[in-house]
Protein backbone atom coordinates (compact mmCIF):
# COMPACT_ATOMS: atom_id res chain seq x y z
CA UNK A 1 0.00 0.00 0.00
CA UNK A 2 1.31 3.59 -1.10
CA UNK A 3 2.14 6.08 1.69
CA UNK A 4 -0.22 9.20 1.87
CA UNK A 5 2.13 11.76 1.37
CA UNK A 6 -0.31 14.87 1.45
CA UNK A 7 -4.02 16.00 1.84
CA UNK A 8 -5.65 18.25 -0.93
CA UNK A 9 -6.63 21.72 1.28
CA UNK A 10 -7.61 24.78 0.16
CA UNK A 11 -8.19 24.61 -3.45
CA UNK A 12 -11.59 25.45 -4.71
CA UNK A 13 -14.31 23.31 -5.92
CA UNK A 14 -14.55 22.95 -9.74
CA UNK A 15 -16.57 25.76 -11.29
CA UNK A 16 -18.81 23.22 -12.74
CA UNK A 17 -22.55 22.65 -13.02
CA UNK A 18 -23.81 26.39 -12.89
CA UNK A 19 -25.84 28.48 -14.66
CA UNK A 20 -24.13 31.43 -16.56
CA UNK A 21 -26.67 33.75 -17.78
CA UNK A 22 -28.53 33.07 -14.15
CA UNK A 23 -25.77 34.11 -12.66
CA UNK A 24 -24.88 37.35 -14.42
CA UNK A 25 -27.11 40.32 -13.04
CA UNK A 26 -25.78 42.34 -15.83
CA UNK A 27 -27.33 40.22 -18.52
CA UNK A 28 -30.30 38.91 -16.55
CA UNK A 29 -31.37 42.81 -16.01
CA UNK A 30 -30.83 43.60 -19.16
CA UNK A 31 -32.51 41.07 -20.79
CA UNK A 32 -35.81 42.80 -18.09
CA UNK A 33 -35.21 46.22 -19.19
CA UNK A 34 -35.01 44.99 -23.03
CA UNK A 35 -37.07 42.36 -23.97
CA UNK A 36 -40.92 43.01 -24.27
CA UNK A 37 -43.22 42.03 -21.57
CA UNK A 38 -44.99 39.07 -23.17
CA UNK A 39 -41.76 37.46 -24.26
CA UNK A 40 -39.80 37.70 -21.19
CA UNK A 41 -40.61 34.50 -19.47
CA UNK A 42 -39.96 32.66 -22.99
CA UNK A 43 -36.83 34.45 -22.78
CA UNK A 44 -35.17 33.59 -20.16
CA UNK A 45 -36.31 30.05 -20.36
CA UNK A 46 -34.42 30.12 -23.35
CA UNK A 47 -31.29 31.30 -22.04
CA UNK A 48 -31.35 30.05 -18.94
CA UNK A 49 -31.29 26.18 -20.71
CA UNK A 50 -28.36 27.90 -22.81
CA UNK A 51 -26.71 28.98 -19.35
CA UNK A 52 -27.11 25.51 -17.85
CA UNK A 53 -25.87 24.34 -20.98
CA UNK A 54 -22.75 26.74 -20.97
CA UNK A 55 -21.77 25.88 -17.57
CA UNK A 56 -22.23 21.67 -17.90
CA UNK A 57 -18.84 19.45 -17.85
CA UNK A 58 -20.01 18.64 -21.07
CA UNK A 59 -19.28 22.28 -22.51
CA UNK A 60 -16.53 22.35 -20.45
CA UNK A 61 -14.66 18.87 -21.73
CA UNK A 62 -15.71 19.66 -25.40
CA UNK A 63 -13.96 23.40 -25.01
CA UNK A 64 -10.88 21.80 -23.68
CA UNK A 65 -10.92 19.40 -26.64
CA UNK A 66 -11.99 21.75 -29.41
CA UNK A 67 -9.00 23.76 -28.33
CA UNK A 68 -6.75 21.07 -28.13
CA UNK A 69 -7.70 19.26 -31.12
CA UNK A 70 -6.85 22.54 -34.05
CA UNK A 71 -8.76 22.00 -37.34
CA UNK A 72 -6.47 20.55 -40.05
CA UNK A 73 -6.32 21.21 -43.68
CA UNK A 74 -7.42 18.15 -46.02
CA UNK A 75 -6.04 19.15 -49.22
CA UNK A 76 -6.49 16.21 -51.40
CA UNK A 77 -8.46 12.73 -51.04
CA UNK A 78 -6.94 9.44 -51.08
CA UNK A 79 -7.10 9.23 -54.68
CA UNK A 80 -5.27 12.73 -55.13
CA UNK A 81 -8.84 14.34 -55.75
CA UNK A 82 -8.52 18.11 -54.51
CA UNK A 83 -11.12 18.32 -51.84
CA UNK A 84 -9.72 21.60 -49.75
CA UNK A 85 -11.79 20.22 -46.67
CA UNK A 86 -10.80 21.43 -43.02
CA UNK A 87 -11.62 18.18 -40.67
CA UNK A 88 -12.99 19.48 -37.06
CA UNK A 89 -12.63 17.66 -33.88
CA UNK A 90 -16.35 15.93 -32.92
CA UNK A 91 -16.42 18.58 -29.99
CA UNK A 92 -16.14 21.87 -32.42
CA UNK A 93 -19.17 20.19 -34.38
CA UNK A 94 -20.81 19.91 -30.68
CA UNK A 95 -20.53 23.56 -30.09
CA UNK A 96 -20.74 25.03 -33.01
CA UNK A 97 -24.25 22.79 -33.48
CA UNK A 98 -25.44 23.61 -29.91
CA UNK A 99 -24.69 27.24 -30.73
CA UNK A 100 -27.19 26.92 -33.99
CA UNK A 101 -29.30 25.36 -32.46
CA UNK A 102 -29.72 27.24 -29.96
CA UNK A 103 -30.94 30.49 -32.18
CA UNK A 104 -27.15 31.93 -32.11
CA UNK A 105 -27.76 33.14 -36.50
CA UNK A 106 -31.22 33.83 -36.09
CA UNK A 107 -32.06 37.39 -35.14
CA UNK A 108 -32.80 39.50 -37.99
CA UNK A 109 -36.61 38.20 -38.49
CA UNK A 110 -37.74 37.42 -34.91
CA UNK A 111 -38.77 39.94 -32.18
CA UNK A 112 -36.45 41.85 -29.73
CA UNK A 113 -34.22 39.00 -32.20
CA UNK A 114 -30.71 40.87 -31.49
CA UNK A 115 -31.26 41.70 -27.60
CA UNK A 116 -31.61 37.76 -27.36
CA UNK A 117 -29.27 36.51 -29.60
CA UNK A 118 -26.56 38.97 -28.22
CA UNK A 119 -27.38 37.61 -24.53
CA UNK A 120 -27.33 33.99 -25.91
CA UNK A 121 -23.43 34.57 -27.99
CA UNK A 122 -22.31 36.58 -24.67
CA UNK A 123 -23.24 33.06 -22.58
CA UNK A 124 -22.20 30.41 -24.77
CA UNK A 125 -18.87 32.06 -25.85
CA UNK A 126 -18.01 31.33 -21.99
CA UNK A 127 -18.16 27.88 -23.14
CA UNK A 128 -15.91 28.57 -26.02
CA UNK A 129 -15.00 31.45 -27.98
CA UNK A 130 -13.72 30.14 -31.42
CA UNK A 131 -16.54 28.83 -32.71
CA UNK A 132 -18.13 31.92 -32.23
CA UNK A 133 -16.35 33.15 -35.48
CA UNK A 134 -18.44 31.25 -37.65
CA UNK A 135 -22.21 31.74 -35.90
CA UNK A 136 -21.20 35.69 -35.84
CA UNK A 137 -20.23 35.68 -39.73
CA UNK A 138 -23.18 33.65 -40.47
CA UNK A 139 -25.78 35.89 -38.48
CA UNK A 140 -24.15 38.87 -40.28
CA UNK A 141 -24.23 37.96 -43.51
CA UNK A 142 -28.02 38.16 -43.97
CA UNK A 143 -28.20 42.48 -43.83
CA UNK A 144 -24.90 42.35 -46.96
CA UNK A 145 -27.11 39.39 -48.83
CA UNK A 146 -30.46 41.64 -48.92
CA UNK A 147 -28.99 44.22 -50.73
CA UNK A 148 -29.68 40.98 -53.47
CA UNK A 149 -33.79 40.27 -52.90
CA UNK A 150 -33.08 37.24 -55.20
CA UNK A 151 -29.88 35.95 -52.88
CA UNK A 152 -31.56 36.37 -49.88
CA UNK A 153 -34.59 34.73 -50.17
CA UNK A 154 -32.67 31.88 -51.30
CA UNK A 155 -30.08 31.75 -48.38
CA UNK A 156 -31.42 34.06 -45.64
CA UNK A 157 -33.86 30.93 -44.17
CA UNK A 158 -30.90 28.78 -43.94
CA UNK A 159 -28.57 31.24 -42.58
CA UNK A 160 -31.21 32.06 -39.73
CA UNK A 161 -32.07 28.40 -39.73
CA UNK A 162 -31.92 26.31 -36.19
CA UNK A 163 -30.34 23.61 -38.35
CA UNK A 164 -26.27 22.47 -38.10
CA UNK A 165 -25.31 20.01 -41.15
CA UNK A 166 -21.71 19.91 -41.37
CA UNK A 167 -21.54 18.55 -44.44
CA UNK A 168 -20.73 19.86 -48.00
CA UNK A 169 -23.50 19.49 -50.25
CA UNK A 170 -25.71 22.29 -52.55
CA UNK A 171 -27.36 24.14 -50.08
CA UNK A 172 -31.03 22.83 -51.98
CA UNK A 173 -30.13 20.11 -50.12
CA UNK A 174 -29.74 21.01 -46.38
CA UNK A 175 -31.88 22.26 -43.94
CA UNK A 176 -29.08 25.21 -42.91
CA UNK A 177 -26.06 27.05 -43.68
CA UNK A 178 -22.76 29.01 -42.58
CA UNK A 179 -21.04 31.93 -44.09
CA UNK A 180 -17.52 33.14 -44.09
CA UNK A 181 -15.79 36.10 -45.57
CA UNK A 182 -12.67 36.82 -47.53
CA UNK A 183 -11.95 40.31 -47.98
CA UNK A 184 -8.41 40.67 -46.20
CA UNK A 185 -5.37 40.61 -48.83
CA UNK A 186 -1.90 40.52 -48.40
CA UNK A 187 -1.17 44.44 -50.22
CA UNK A 188 -3.95 46.34 -48.57
CA UNK A 189 -4.84 44.66 -44.91
CA UNK A 190 -7.95 46.47 -43.62
CA UNK A 191 -7.46 48.76 -46.62
CA UNK A 192 -9.90 46.67 -48.85
CA UNK A 193 -10.05 49.27 -51.83
CA UNK A 194 -6.59 48.59 -52.59
CA UNK A 195 -7.81 45.01 -53.00
CA UNK A 196 -6.74 42.77 -56.49
CA UNK A 197 -9.03 40.02 -57.06
CA UNK A 198 -10.60 40.39 -60.46
CA UNK A 199 -14.42 39.71 -60.88
CA UNK A 200 -15.01 38.83 -64.52
CA UNK A 201 -18.90 39.07 -65.72
CA UNK A 202 -20.19 35.52 -66.98
CA UNK A 203 -22.97 35.61 -69.88
CA UNK A 204 -25.38 34.89 -67.58
CA UNK A 205 -27.09 38.39 -65.24
CA UNK A 206 -25.00 38.42 -62.19
CA UNK A 207 -22.48 35.54 -62.32
CA UNK A 208 -18.86 36.07 -62.40
CA UNK A 209 -15.85 34.10 -61.94
CA UNK A 210 -13.35 35.28 -59.49
CA UNK A 211 -9.26 35.45 -59.71
CA UNK A 212 -6.97 36.13 -56.94
CA UNK A 213 -5.92 35.33 -53.68
CA UNK A 214 -7.17 36.24 -49.98
CA UNK A 215 -4.89 36.50 -46.95
CA UNK A 216 -7.76 35.98 -43.93
CA UNK A 217 -10.72 33.49 -45.12
CA UNK A 218 -12.48 32.98 -42.00
CA UNK A 219 -14.44 29.81 -41.13
CA UNK A 220 -12.91 28.07 -44.54
CA UNK A 221 -15.61 25.20 -44.01
CA UNK A 222 -18.31 27.13 -44.59
CA UNK A 223 -21.24 26.86 -47.31
CA UNK A 224 -20.88 30.14 -49.01
CA UNK A 225 -18.31 33.16 -48.12
CA UNK A 226 -19.07 37.09 -49.06
CA UNK A 227 -15.78 38.27 -50.96
CA UNK A 228 -14.95 41.48 -52.20
CA UNK A 229 -13.21 41.93 -55.78
CA UNK A 230 -12.56 44.69 -58.72
CA UNK A 231 -15.21 44.58 -61.26
CA UNK A 232 -15.53 46.39 -64.57
CA UNK A 233 -17.28 48.65 -62.18
CA UNK A 234 -15.18 49.00 -59.57
CA UNK A 235 -15.23 47.19 -56.00
CA UNK A 236 -18.01 44.75 -55.84
CA UNK A 237 -19.12 42.26 -52.95
CA UNK A 238 -20.21 38.44 -53.97
CA UNK A 239 -21.55 35.46 -52.67
CA UNK A 240 -19.39 32.59 -53.60
CA UNK A 241 -20.58 28.74 -52.54
CA UNK A 242 -18.37 25.98 -51.91
CA UNK A 243 -20.47 23.69 -53.65
CA UNK A 244 -22.48 24.65 -56.88
CA UNK A 245 -25.69 23.45 -57.76
CA UNK A 246 -24.76 20.52 -59.78
CA UNK A 247 -23.16 19.13 -57.10
CA UNK A 248 -19.80 19.54 -57.84
CA UNK A 249 -16.77 21.69 -55.63
CA UNK A 250 -16.66 25.52 -56.65
CA UNK A 251 -13.09 26.27 -57.50
CA UNK A 252 -11.78 27.41 -53.99
CA UNK A 253 -8.08 26.32 -52.97
CA UNK A 254 -6.92 26.68 -49.75
CA UNK A 255 -3.36 27.08 -49.52
CA UNK A 256 -2.90 26.64 -45.27
CA UNK A 257 -4.60 27.24 -42.30
CA UNK A 258 -2.92 29.85 -39.85
CA UNK A 259 -1.47 28.90 -37.06
CA UNK A 260 -2.61 31.64 -34.47
CA UNK A 261 -1.85 32.91 -30.63
CA UNK A 262 -5.26 32.15 -29.97
CA UNK A 263 -8.62 30.90 -31.38
CA UNK A 264 -7.36 27.89 -32.10
CA UNK A 265 -10.68 25.52 -32.06
CA UNK A 266 -11.71 28.04 -35.35
CA UNK A 267 -9.85 27.41 -38.81
CA UNK A 268 -8.49 30.71 -40.26
CA UNK A 269 -7.01 30.12 -44.00
CA UNK A 270 -5.26 31.62 -47.08
CA UNK A 271 -7.50 30.89 -50.21
CA UNK A 272 -7.14 31.38 -53.91
CA UNK A 273 -9.79 31.76 -56.78
CA UNK A 274 -8.22 30.24 -59.75
CA UNK A 275 -9.79 31.95 -63.26
CA UNK A 276 -12.69 29.29 -62.51
CA UNK A 277 -14.09 30.15 -59.21
CA UNK A 278 -17.78 30.77 -59.84
CA UNK A 279 -20.09 33.63 -57.52
CA UNK A 280 -22.74 35.83 -57.96
CA UNK A 281 -23.07 39.63 -57.50
CA UNK A 282 -24.19 40.73 -54.10
CA UNK A 283 -25.78 44.99 -54.44
CA UNK A 284 -24.08 47.13 -57.38
CA UNK A 285 -21.02 46.91 -59.08
CA UNK A 286 -18.60 49.53 -57.59
CA UNK A 287 -20.66 49.45 -54.32
CA UNK A 288 -18.90 46.70 -52.53
CA UNK A 289 -17.81 48.45 -48.81
CA UNK A 290 -21.49 50.19 -48.92
CA UNK A 291 -22.83 46.26 -49.32
CA UNK A 292 -21.10 44.73 -46.73
CA UNK A 293 -20.43 47.71 -44.58
CA UNK A 294 -23.79 46.13 -42.69
CA UNK A 295 -22.14 43.04 -42.70
CA UNK A 296 -18.94 44.59 -41.02
CA UNK A 297 -20.96 46.22 -38.17
CA UNK A 298 -23.02 43.05 -37.11
CA UNK A 299 -19.61 41.38 -36.69
CA UNK A 300 -18.13 44.57 -34.90
CA UNK A 301 -21.20 44.45 -32.24
CA UNK A 302 -20.05 40.36 -31.83
CA UNK A 303 -16.49 41.90 -31.08
CA UNK A 304 -17.96 43.80 -27.84
CA UNK A 305 -20.30 40.49 -27.51
CA UNK A 306 -17.51 38.28 -27.55
CA UNK A 307 -15.02 40.68 -25.54
CA UNK A 308 -17.55 41.15 -22.94
CA UNK A 309 -18.29 37.02 -22.44
CA UNK A 310 -14.40 36.40 -22.25
CA UNK A 311 -14.28 38.90 -19.61
CA UNK A 312 -17.10 37.51 -17.43
CA UNK A 313 -16.04 34.33 -17.41
CA UNK A 314 -12.58 35.53 -16.51
CA UNK A 315 -13.84 37.55 -13.50
CA UNK A 316 -16.37 34.23 -12.63
CA UNK A 317 -13.27 32.15 -12.41
CA UNK A 318 -11.22 34.63 -9.99
CA UNK A 319 -14.19 35.42 -8.19
CA UNK A 320 -14.76 31.78 -7.61
CA UNK A 321 -11.16 31.37 -6.31
CA UNK A 322 -11.14 34.13 -4.05
CA UNK A 323 -14.28 32.56 -2.51
CA UNK A 324 -12.71 29.70 -1.69
CA UNK A 325 -9.10 30.49 -1.49
CA UNK A 326 -7.40 30.66 2.02
CA UNK A 327 -4.35 32.73 2.12
CA UNK A 328 -2.67 34.69 5.40
CA UNK A 329 -5.32 33.88 7.69
CA UNK A 330 -8.29 34.55 5.93
CA UNK A 331 -10.46 33.92 2.33
CA UNK A 332 -8.67 35.70 -0.50
CA UNK A 333 -12.78 37.27 -1.56
CA UNK A 334 -12.40 39.04 2.57
CA UNK A 335 -8.79 40.20 2.18
CA UNK A 336 -9.49 44.43 1.23
CA UNK A 337 -6.54 44.50 -1.67
CA UNK A 338 -7.86 41.19 -3.30
CA UNK A 339 -11.46 42.61 -2.92
CA UNK A 340 -10.36 45.91 -4.48
CA UNK A 341 -8.79 43.92 -7.54
CA UNK A 342 -12.06 41.53 -7.99
CA UNK A 343 -14.21 45.12 -7.82
CA UNK A 344 -12.22 46.47 -10.57
CA UNK A 345 -12.11 43.43 -12.72
CA UNK A 346 -15.83 43.12 -12.00
CA UNK A 347 -16.55 46.59 -12.85
CA UNK A 348 -15.07 46.19 -16.43
CA UNK A 349 -16.77 43.45 -16.79
CA UNK A 350 -20.32 44.59 -16.17
CA UNK A 351 -19.61 47.93 -18.07
CA UNK A 352 -18.77 45.52 -21.01
CA UNK A 353 -22.20 43.52 -20.71
CA UNK A 354 -24.15 46.54 -20.85
CA UNK A 355 -22.87 48.19 -23.46
CA UNK A 356 -22.85 45.46 -25.59
CA UNK A 357 -26.94 44.70 -24.82
CA UNK A 358 -27.70 48.40 -25.43
CA UNK A 359 -26.45 48.29 -28.49
CA UNK A 360 -28.24 44.98 -29.54
CA UNK A 361 -31.70 46.97 -28.49
CA UNK A 362 -30.80 49.62 -30.51
CA UNK A 363 -30.57 47.61 -33.56
CA UNK A 364 -33.85 45.69 -32.59
CA UNK A 365 -35.29 49.60 -32.19
CA UNK A 366 -34.58 49.84 -36.17
CA UNK A 367 -35.27 53.90 -35.61
CA UNK A 368 -33.41 56.44 -37.86
CA UNK A 369 -31.99 57.95 -34.24
CA UNK A 370 -31.08 54.18 -33.55
CA UNK A 371 -29.21 54.10 -36.70
CA UNK A 372 -27.20 57.17 -36.24
CA UNK A 373 -26.67 56.29 -32.47
CA UNK A 374 -25.21 53.06 -33.40
CA UNK A 375 -22.96 54.70 -36.58
CA UNK A 376 -20.97 55.96 -33.83
CA UNK A 377 -21.56 53.76 -30.75
CA UNK A 378 -20.56 50.02 -32.44
CA UNK A 379 -16.98 51.59 -33.53
CA UNK A 380 -16.56 53.87 -30.08
CA UNK A 381 -17.22 50.46 -28.14
CA UNK A 382 -15.22 47.95 -30.25
CA UNK A 383 -12.63 50.05 -29.94
CA UNK A 384 -12.50 50.21 -25.86
CA UNK A 385 -13.89 46.87 -24.93
CA UNK A 386 -12.15 44.90 -27.00
CA UNK A 387 -8.48 46.65 -25.94
CA UNK A 388 -10.07 46.49 -22.27
CA UNK A 389 -10.15 42.72 -23.10
CA UNK A 390 -6.43 41.15 -22.73
CA UNK A 391 -5.18 43.41 -19.68
CA UNK A 392 -8.55 42.56 -17.72
CA UNK A 393 -7.66 38.80 -18.54
CA UNK A 394 -4.13 39.37 -17.63
CA UNK A 395 -5.22 40.56 -14.13
CA UNK A 396 -8.09 37.75 -13.34
CA UNK A 397 -5.18 35.20 -14.51
CA UNK A 398 -3.20 36.65 -11.55
CA UNK A 399 -5.85 36.27 -8.99
CA UNK A 400 -5.45 32.50 -9.37
CA UNK A 401 -1.66 32.72 -8.99
CA UNK A 402 0.17 29.76 -10.33
CA UNK A 403 -2.96 27.61 -10.68
CA UNK A 404 -4.43 30.02 -13.16
CA UNK A 405 -0.82 30.09 -15.13
CA UNK A 406 -1.59 26.21 -15.80
CA UNK A 407 -3.52 25.19 -18.92
CA UNK A 408 -6.37 23.20 -16.71
CA UNK A 409 -7.42 26.34 -15.11
CA UNK A 410 -9.07 27.55 -18.81
CA UNK A 411 -7.60 30.64 -18.24
CA UNK A 412 -4.58 31.21 -20.96
CA UNK A 413 -7.31 29.68 -23.41
CA UNK A 414 -9.42 32.49 -22.17
CA UNK A 415 -6.12 35.14 -21.99
CA UNK A 416 -4.47 33.77 -25.83
CA UNK A 417 -8.17 34.81 -26.95
CA UNK A 418 -8.40 37.77 -25.59
CA UNK A 419 -6.47 40.26 -27.91
CA UNK A 420 -8.74 38.74 -31.25
CA UNK A 421 -11.65 41.03 -31.18
CA UNK A 422 -9.66 44.01 -31.13
CA UNK A 423 -7.98 43.25 -34.47
CA UNK A 424 -10.68 41.37 -35.92
CA UNK A 425 -13.12 43.95 -38.17
CA UNK A 426 -10.13 46.41 -37.59
CA UNK A 427 -7.89 47.08 -35.71
CA UNK A 428 -8.41 50.08 -32.34
CA UNK A 429 -6.82 52.99 -35.02
CA UNK A 430 -9.51 51.47 -37.82
CA UNK A 431 -12.14 51.87 -35.42
CA UNK A 432 -10.87 55.35 -34.37
CA UNK A 433 -10.88 56.84 -37.68
CA UNK A 434 -14.14 55.28 -38.80
CA UNK A 435 -15.58 57.42 -35.45
CA UNK A 436 -13.78 60.49 -36.76
CA UNK A 437 -15.34 59.58 -40.31
CA UNK A 438 -18.43 59.41 -38.77
CA UNK A 439 -18.53 62.74 -36.92
CA UNK A 440 -17.37 64.39 -40.00
CA UNK A 441 -20.02 62.77 -42.26
CA UNK A 442 -23.06 62.04 -39.97
CA UNK A 443 -23.94 65.10 -37.52
CA UNK A 444 -27.07 63.20 -37.01
CA UNK A 445 -25.19 60.80 -34.98
CA UNK A 446 -23.13 63.13 -32.84
CA UNK A 447 -26.77 64.15 -31.78
CA UNK A 448 -28.25 60.47 -31.50
CA UNK A 449 -24.78 59.77 -29.36
CA UNK A 450 -25.07 62.76 -27.07
CA UNK A 451 -28.77 62.66 -26.62
CA UNK A 452 -27.91 58.96 -25.18
CA UNK A 453 -25.58 59.79 -22.91
CA UNK A 454 -27.42 63.07 -21.73
CA UNK A 455 -30.05 60.87 -20.58
CA UNK A 456 -28.34 60.35 -17.29
CA UNK A 457 -27.11 64.15 -16.81
CA UNK A 458 -27.52 65.56 -13.52
CA UNK A 459 -27.60 61.98 -11.75
CA UNK A 460 -23.37 62.23 -10.98
CA UNK A 461 -21.10 65.05 -11.06
CA UNK A 462 -18.56 62.89 -12.58
CA UNK A 463 -20.22 62.05 -15.64
CA UNK A 464 -21.31 65.56 -16.08
CA UNK A 465 -17.76 66.82 -15.91
CA UNK A 466 -16.93 64.06 -18.12
CA UNK A 467 -19.40 64.48 -20.90
CA UNK A 468 -18.12 68.27 -21.12
CA UNK A 469 -14.53 67.49 -21.14
CA UNK A 470 -15.48 65.09 -23.99
CA UNK A 471 -17.83 68.06 -25.71
CA UNK A 472 -14.68 70.45 -25.39
CA UNK A 473 -12.60 67.58 -27.53
CA UNK A 474 -14.97 67.49 -29.83
CA UNK A 475 -15.62 71.11 -30.28
CA UNK A 476 -11.82 71.31 -31.25
CA UNK A 477 -10.77 69.38 -34.41
CA UNK A 478 -7.52 71.01 -35.19
CA UNK A 479 -5.36 67.42 -35.07
CA UNK A 480 -8.09 65.66 -34.25
CA UNK A 481 -6.50 62.24 -35.78
CA UNK A 482 -3.18 62.39 -33.87
CA UNK A 483 -5.42 62.24 -30.62
CA UNK A 484 -8.48 60.05 -32.08
CA UNK A 485 -7.69 57.29 -29.60
CA UNK A 486 -8.30 59.82 -26.90
CA UNK A 487 -11.50 61.00 -28.33
CA UNK A 488 -13.10 57.56 -28.84
CA UNK A 489 -11.45 55.99 -25.32
CA UNK A 490 -13.36 58.89 -23.91
CA UNK A 491 -16.96 58.90 -25.68
CA UNK A 492 -17.27 54.74 -24.84
CA UNK A 493 -16.59 55.36 -20.80
CA UNK A 494 -18.93 58.56 -21.43
CA UNK A 495 -21.63 56.05 -22.93
CA UNK A 496 -20.40 53.56 -20.02
CA UNK A 497 -21.25 55.82 -17.34
CA UNK A 498 -24.06 56.98 -18.53
CA UNK A 499 -26.03 53.78 -19.07
CA UNK A 500 -24.67 52.09 -15.59
CA UNK A 501 -25.62 55.79 -13.71
CA UNK A 502 -29.41 54.60 -15.35
CA UNK A 503 -29.40 51.05 -14.83
CA UNK A 504 -26.97 49.36 -12.50
CA UNK A 505 -26.99 49.98 -8.73
CA UNK A 506 -25.82 52.41 -6.76
CA UNK A 507 -22.29 50.66 -5.58
CA UNK A 508 -21.16 49.94 -9.38
CA UNK A 509 -22.25 53.02 -10.93
CA UNK A 510 -20.41 54.80 -8.23
CA UNK A 511 -17.64 53.06 -8.57
CA UNK A 512 -16.80 53.45 -12.39
CA UNK A 513 -17.70 56.86 -12.29
CA UNK A 514 -14.87 57.30 -9.23
CA UNK A 515 -13.04 55.52 -11.35
CA UNK A 516 -13.15 55.59 -14.97
CA UNK A 517 -14.79 59.74 -15.15
CA UNK A 518 -13.46 60.84 -11.82
CA UNK A 519 -9.74 60.09 -12.00
CA UNK A 520 -9.93 58.51 -8.54
CA UNK A 521 -7.94 55.13 -9.71
CA UNK A 522 -4.45 54.09 -10.71
CA UNK A 523 -3.30 52.83 -13.71
CA UNK A 524 -3.51 49.27 -13.05
CA UNK A 525 -6.99 47.22 -11.74
CA UNK A 526 -7.29 47.06 -7.69
CA UNK A 527 -6.44 50.96 -7.32
CA UNK A 528 -10.23 51.70 -7.02
CA UNK A 529 -10.85 54.56 -3.68
CA UNK A 530 -11.02 52.34 -0.57
CA UNK A 531 -14.04 54.43 0.59
CA UNK A 532 -16.66 52.58 -1.81
CA UNK A 533 -18.47 49.69 -0.75
CA UNK A 534 -16.27 47.46 -2.95
CA UNK A 535 -17.56 44.42 -1.44
CA UNK A 536 -21.43 44.82 -2.76
CA UNK A 537 -19.62 44.95 -6.14
CA UNK A 538 -17.50 42.05 -5.94
CA UNK A 539 -20.50 39.82 -4.46
CA UNK A 540 -22.45 40.84 -7.49
CA UNK A 541 -20.08 38.97 -9.64
CA UNK A 542 -19.82 35.62 -7.18
CA UNK A 543 -21.35 32.29 -8.83
CA UNK A 544 -23.35 29.96 -7.61
CA UNK A 545 -23.16 26.50 -8.20
CA UNK A 546 -26.43 25.16 -8.13
CA UNK A 547 -27.12 22.90 -10.98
Amino acid sequence: MAATTHTVTNQPPPLVGYDVFANDPALTEGITRYIAAERLDEVREELGTLGKAAGSAHAQHWAEQADRHPPVLRTHDRFGHRIDEVEFHPAWHRLLGHAVTSGLTGAWSRPDGHVRRTAGFIVWTQAEAGHGCPVSMTHAAVPALRAEPELAAEWEPLLSSPVYEQELRPVAEKGGALAGMAMTEKQGGSDVRANTTRAEPLAAPGEYVLTGHKWFCSAPMSDAFLVLAQAPGGLTCFLLPRVLPDGTRNAFRIQRLKDKLGNRSNASAEVEFDGRSWARRVGEEGRGVATIIEMVAATRLDCVSASAAVMRQAVTQAVHHSAHREAFGGRLIDKPLMRNVLADLALESEAATTLALRLAAAYDGGTERDRHFLRLAVPAAKYWVTKRCTPMVAEALECLGGNGYVEESGLPRLLREAPLNSIWEGAGNVQALDVLRALRREPEALNAFLTEVGAARGADHRLDRAIKGMLTELADLEGIEARARRLVERMALVLQGSLLVRHAPSEVADAFCASRLGGDAGAAFGTLPHTLDLAAVVERARPVIDC
